[in-house]
Formats: structure tokens, sequence, C-alpha cells
């Protein structure tokens, strides 16, 4: 089975909001919306630090059948080596999300795969599986949120790549390509792509508003006044946040 349409694309100025925002504020802002289960529990940030967030090419696997696919890396026809054809439906800024069912043996992507998938301007890496080579892929600095390492190839052991660009379940979560992965040290999250903008706008407001609330608690605040803001300190709040937008005032001439 061979999938490889194309999604519609969300403009990179939003996608770097979303970024700036984070896992943890989108997946909360997700939970008030009535989408509590967004995050990709059980994989882990092999690239600490990285943070990014990008529009979702899926590579869906499924269990090994001999007369499927029989397993040689290199001896499948083309059109069943599904895991170079996710790399090659890349754009800039796109997350290749696998559904490799949590499998620790097969390593999904190699050194060479990821190598090809960072020239090509990927934005990172989301497995519900494994990667090989992990000591040369550290070298090329990509974004990787995973459930482990291995020396197996992809096919090696008990799964084979079924079908690109098609809704699978990451990690007990449903994807659809195009939807939007946040991920950085607090793990990934799927934000659909109908939601994308709006969520956007909700958790920039909370951001904004935890900034005024952190600083009430750096200088010793109550707690309960200030997290969450009750109605006093919400008038607070807003009179600081017009303070905020107010310009400064020219400088006089000297």
């Amino acid at each position: 089975m061979t999938q490889i349409p194309g999604f519609e694309r969300i403009q990179p100025d939003l996608l770097n909001r979303l970024r700036e925002i984070g896992a943890a504020t989108i997946a909360g802002t997700l939970a008030r919306k009535g989408i509590r289960n967004p995050h990709l529990v059980g994989l882990t940030p092999f690239n600490p630090g990285a943070s990014i967030a990008g529009q979702a090419v899926t590579l869906q696997f499924m269990p090994k059948r001999e007369d499927v696919h029989w397993g040689d890396e290199y001896a499948a026809s083309p059109e069943r080596e599904l895991h170079r054809k996710a790399i090659i439906a890349c754009q800039p800024g796109d997350v290749v999300v696998v559904d490799a069912r949590g499998s620790l043996a097969s390593g999904i992507f190699g050194e060479m795969m990821l190598t090809s998938f960072k020239a090509r301007g990927g934005e990172g890496i989301v497995i519900d599986g494994c990667i090989r080579d992990f000591p040369e892929v550290q070298k090329l600095d990509l974004g990787l949120w995973l459930r482990g390492v291995t020396p197996n190839f992809h096919t090696q052991t008990d799964i084979f790549p079924h079908a690109v660009n098609v809704p699978i379940a990451c990690a007990g979560v449903f994807v659809v390509p195009g939807d939007v992965i946040v991920a950085d040290d607090d793990g990934a999250v799927v934000l659909p792509f109908a939601l994308a903008a709006d969520i956007a706008e909700q958790a920039t407001e909370k951001a904004a508003w935890e900034v005024f609330s952190r600083l009430k608690l750096e200088e010793g605040e109550p707690l309960e006044k200030y997290y969450p803001l009750n109605a006093e300190a919400q008038k607070e709040y807003e009179a600081w946040l017009r303070e905020q937008s107010t310009p400064a005032p020219f400088p006089s001439s000297l």
C-alpha cells in the first residue's frame, strides 16, 4: 500500500509561534478544548534542548508477513521501500511521525536516511519505536523523540513499512498527515491541523499571563492569588498588560 497525498500547508510564522509556546502549554490548551490525549506518551527526547513545530508526514508499519515483505533492507522492490518514500515526501520544516508499533528491536531510520532528511530541511523525527546508528545521528543535531535505539535495521525483525501519509496511531494518539507536531524536552504533542490557529491564539494569551504570574510569584506573592489569576489578580494583569503595550516616551533632546 502506497499513499503519498499532499496536505494543506500552514504558514511558517504560525509554526514559529507554536514552537515558542511549547508542548506543555499546547497540551494544556488542547485539554481545555476537549482534546484530552495529544501527548505521545513514552517517546523520550533524544536530543535534549531541541524544540520543533512542523507538519506531520506519516509512516505506518505493520507486523511482518514474509509473502508481503521478506525483510532484506535493500532487496525489496522500490515501491515497497516506503521508509525512503517518507523521507522523500518531506518538505522543509516537516516532521516524520512513525507508527513502528512500539518496537524496541527495529531501527526505522539510520545515519544515511536521517542525513538526507536533515539536508532536505526536515524539522524532526518522532517514532513509536527506535532508530539505529545513534552515535552518528547525534552529530546531525536533529530533534528526536523515540522509544530507544537499536543496532538492527528497519525490517530486520518483525515489522515492515506499509503506508506513507495515511492516518496512523503513534504512541496511542491518532495522527493525520498535516497535523502539527510540537515537541521539546516536555515531550511531543499532536495538534490537529484545523485547530492550529485557534490554539495558538489561546495558548499565546495563557503564556502572557503566566509571565505576569511568574513575576509575582518570584516576588513572594501568594500562589492562590496569582496562579491561576483570581479576579483581583486578573485586573492587575490587565493593567500590567496595558503598560507593556504602551510605547516608551520619546527621549527629550539634550
